[in-house]
């Protein structure tokens, strides 16, 4: 090959991670011809979108995104999807890379037409990570209603049991087979996007808030859980100490962002997926009331800022000015008292609710797991794309904490990015 012919090198791309960053790479990538491989940790697509109850600008629920895209990857013969799948090796240089790629079994093959049978006859109940411990779900499962693929798992914890027997006996179609193994596949590739995404901070570490000590505070990803139809409790917000109506909620913004101890950024979302909170507890129970303890709001843009002012003019939402400094489980042992000081007044409040709700930052994935590439890494664990090396891209919440357009935005980018590095090969 020439030098300066424009052509590629090696015409394949490689994506890492299957969240809405990494869907719109590949596809961006595919429909222009591009042969693409999603390699995803999970066994679905969809990331945290899939874990929403809506999600802005227009509140849309995760389907109303995710359904196209799995769609366009369907009948897209560019796209190759590897679930359950992780990099553990890449060498070489722009243009070719040769990736060394782990697949754990799923111990279901693509016979499964989703019957649901396996489940059925499963005994086992495991914990449910899609909804964030809130429950627990059959060892034998489909992860959520529009999985894609659309396949059941036999989890590995109940590899060798009676259950497995069961759930292989059960199959009409010959889908589970328990005999499978991990296996390594070897990719050469010209490009590769990371798209490791995000997640959400460990609450337990931030000792004064009393996640993980008093059921009634939870996460605000564990709220998308609890609203979401296809949740834990059928898209009713409940405290999950006694499974009541919560008739008054507060927000804890900031709980562990912009915090020297924990992660010392904005992490750009937070504010407005409280505001959104606020709409489903409002849509539910109209004569709650929720209290907004924050630092300072932040809405960016002129559309979340109109959102903002019209969650302002609502007399049942309450936003207190004012870092909270400590929580403690009342006399009942179901509410929760939020203590914290005014900002703008100097008092110190006291009040006391049914439901806490942390607005917990975002981690960028590869802070937690570092990737088996040379990339460059903020102090924060945010991929730093290198443009003049070229090669490896980071998309999405991988190199900055963003909300989904935003995301999509810098994705389609990448993708371009990536086909840059194999034309000029």
């Amino acid at each position: 090959m020439t030098e300066n012919k424009a052509a590629p090198f090696s015409g394949s791309i490689m994506v890492v991670g299957g969240g809405i960053s990494g869907l719109t790479t590949a596809i961006e990538a595919a429909e222009v011809g591009y042969e693409v491989f999603i390699v995803e940790k999970n066994p679905y697509l969809g990331g945290r979108v899939s874990q929403l109850n809506q999600y802005f600008p227009k509140l849309c629920p995760p389907t109303c995104g995710l359904e196209i895209n799995y769609r366009r990857i369907k009948d897209n013969p560019n796209i190759k999807v590897l679930t359950m799948a992780e990099v553990e090796k890449i060498s070489g240089a722009p243009g070719s890379y040769e990736v060394t790629v782990k697949l754990s079994p799923r111990y279901v093959n693509e016979n499964c037409t989703c019957c649901g049978d396996c489940a059925k006859v499963c005994q086992a109940e495991i914990v449910n990570e899609f909804n964030f411990g809130l429950n627990r779900m059959k060892g034998a499962y489909l992860p959520y209603e529009m999985a894609f693929p659309a396949r059941y798992v036999i989890s590995s914890q109940i590899i060798g049991t009676e259950d497995a027997k069961r759930c292989k006996e059960a199959c009409k179609y010959n889908a589970v087979d328990l005999e499978m193994k991990t296996k390594t596949v070897n990719l050469n590739v010209g490009a590769v996007v990371w798209a490791t995404g995000w997640q959400p901070y460990d609450a337990i570490k931030i000792d004064n808030l009393g996640f993980g000590r008093y059921p009634n505070i939870i996460t605000n990803m564990m709220l998308e859980r609890l609203a979401a139809p296809n949740g834990p409790t059928k898209g009713q917000i409940l405290r999950p100490s006694d499974d009541k109506a919560p008739q008054s909620v507060a927000f804890v913004q900031c709980a562990g962002s912009r915090d020297e101890n924990h992660l010392p950024y904005c992490s750009y979302i937070c504010c407005m997926a409280s505001l959104k909170h606020a709409t489903y507890i409002r849509e539910r129970y109209p004569d709650a009331e929720i209290f907004i303890f924050y630092i300072d709001m932040r809405a960016p843009g002129y559309r979340y800022e109109k959102f903002y002012k019209k969650i302002k003019e609502d007399a049942k939402v309450f936003f207190i000015k004012g870092k909270v400094a400590a929580v403690e489980q009342a006399a009942d042992n179901h509410q929760i008292t939020v203590v914290a000081e005014n900002a703008v007044t100097g008092e110190k409040i006291r009040k006391t609710v049914d439901l806490v709700v942390l607005a917990t930052g975002m981690q960028p994935t590869a802070a937690v797991s570092k990737l088996p590439a040379d990339l460059k890494y903020t102090d924060d664990g945010f991929i730093i794309n290198d443009f003049d090396k070229g090669g490896m891209f980071a998309a999405g919440c991988a190199n900055k904490p963003a909300d989904v357009v935003s995301s999509n935005q810098n994705a389609t980018g990448m993708a371009l990015k990536a086909i840059q590095t194999l034309v000029r090969r």
